[in-house]
């Protein structure tokens, strides 16, 4: 369960929040002394004596942990109402732990739910056109009646619309921030924000309460979105776009799927999307069908994935148990009400069900059914093949 701050050590709180410590550097300092309080002990001449730091980066370090204030961090952490979650923990995102850094702690306000094991990210251009606002709304809207959580970067633009995308049909949406939860960037999304957190969303963050929203945070930040979806959306994105970056991480360093949304040819701001589709580097999809179409096949790449993370981590007893679980609960999020209607009439059928027999005992018109049938089959609980439509074993 996430912790409040309280519940994490000083050491430990320290060396989350010491500037110039990022999780590679952390990782080398856990390996090199074994604990969190030995690493605040360390002289400079020991740091620098870790393959890969060298002086300079060591006395960055020390200052770093010299200036790190832990009750200072908790009364912001208090203030905002944020917990801390962190690797090993039950509800570290078991799709984020499986990326190849993932972060060290994660900040949080709301709840992370099983329904986030299935989520897709919408991402885009800030300075979008109406089309593009129409379309993030619209997908936004679509995917989330479907079952799944929207993960977006809480940006002006493409977005914030796909945020509320989600909040209009009562769906589940994840913002997560280039910042810490203790500024509100952009401030025009002060409500959205709020907004999120009281419908049962959820602010996420990398980063110590009071971090500034520098350009340099946003790129490790669209690596968290990436790395937290099963897919990833882009709509209207410009040529040097930064949905390209996370476009460009889902496709070559997570293996999930990449789609996008075309737009006019003559528009600057869909000449990433352009791009993206003309290279061969995204799937074109044009409604929300297309898209659960491709997280069908990446459903069963990331399951393979996860069960060989839990295999590459057995040196760790730890970390293995936690891919173990992580690759044997990833689908198991809870049901929209349509899809559980499907699992009871194929528990009441003797045999396979054609879809056409399951609309009609389920009343569901067929494209919300052909929806859940997808959404059932990347969760693992149904098979589809010439037959009909039956329950996995």
């Amino acid at each position: 369960m996430a912790r409040d701050g309280h519940e994490i050590e000083d050491a430990t709180l320290s060396l989350l929040i010491a500037p110039g410590i990022g999780p590679v550097t952390l990782r080398k300092l856990r390996q090199r002394f074994g604990d969190d309080a030995a690493v605040l002990e360390a002289s400079v001449s020991r740091l620098a004596a870790i393959e890969g730091i060298g002086r300079a980066t060591a006395q960055a370090i020390r200052r770093g942990l010299e200036e790190a204030n832990p009750h200072a961090e908790r009364e912001a952490m208090h203030e905002a109402g944020a917990k801390l979650i962190l690797p090993g923990d039950d509800d570290y995102p078991p799709l984020l732990a499986a990326i190849d850094d993932p972060p060290t702690a994660l900040w949080i306000r709301g709840q992370i739910g099983e329904a986030d094991q299935l989520s897709i990210a919408i991402v885009g251009s800030r300075r979008c056109t109406s089309y593009g606002r129409e379309q993030a709304g619209r997908f936004g809207a679509l995917l989330a009646q479907s079952g799944l959580t929207i993960v977006s970067g809480g940006a002006l633009g493409i977005d914030g619309e796909a945020h509320r995308g989600a909040l209009r049909v009562r769906g589940r949406t994840i913002a997560v921030l280039g910042c810490g939860l203790g500024v509100t960037y952009p401030e025009e999304h002060a409500d959205l924000f709020a907004r999120i957190v009281d419908e049962g969303g959820l602010m996420l963050s990398e980063l110590p309460m009071r971090a500034a929203p520098l350009a340099s945070n946003f790129p490790r930040r669209n690596r968290i979105i990436s790395g937290l979806s099963l897919g990833v959306l882009v709509i209207e994105a410009a040529a040097r776009s930064g949905a390209l970056i996370t476009a460009r991480l889902a496709a070559e360093e997570h293996g999930r799927e990449v789609m996008a949304l075309p737009g006019r040819v003559d528009s600057p701001a869909s000449a990433g999307c352009l791009k993206l589709l003309r290279d061969g580097g995204a799937g074109l999809v044009t409604d929300h069908a297309d898209v659960l179409m491709q997280l069908d096949a990446s459903g069963h790449l990331l399951r393979g994935a996860l069960a060989s993370a839990g295999a590459d981590a057995a040196s760790s007893p730890a970390a293995s148990e936690g891919a173990e679980r992580q690759s044997t609960t990833l689908f198991d999020a809870a049901m929209t009400e349509g899809q559980a209607a499907v699992i009871r009439v194929l528990r009441d059928a003797q045999g396979p069900l054609l879809p056409d027999q399951l609309a009609a005992r389920t009343r569901r018109p067929m494209s919300e059914l052909m929806a859940d049938l997808t959404l059932l089959q990347i969760r693992g609980r149904i098979r589809r093949d010439h037959r009909g439509v039956t329950l996995r074993a």
